[in-house]
């Protein structure tokens, strides 16, 4: 959630969860395995990365809006899924048609 200071309500924290939740048993029926966690953070490319190196994960699985000119993208909050890609240390999968 990138604007943990403006409180979420108990429904929008479900509503993302739920989102978690599906990505994942879609995932799951796969054949993959994941876990999928929602945080709060005005941070968010640094604690993504921190908790994936923390729990050591194999790949980050994020969705994303179609990327934008990077110039204009770094001012964007849809764009941080490209920021996580870049600097996290294991592979970033961008879902951009969901």
């Amino acid at each position: 959630m990138p604007n943990p200071g403006l409180l979420p309500s108990k429904k929008e924290w479900d509503d993302q969860r739920g989102v978690v939740e599906n990505a994942v048993k879609r995932l799951e029926k796969q054949g993959i395995k994941a876990s999928g966690h929602v945080l709060a953070t005005r941070k968010a490319t640094k604690r993504i990365v921190a908790e994936a190196q923390r729990l050591g994960c194999g790949a980050i699985v994020m969705a994303a809006d179609p990327p934008r000119n990077r110039f204009v993208a770094d001012l964007m909050w849809s764009q941080e899924p490209y920021r996580v890609k870049r600097r996290a240390d294991v592979p970033v999968y961008l879902v951009t048609d969901m």
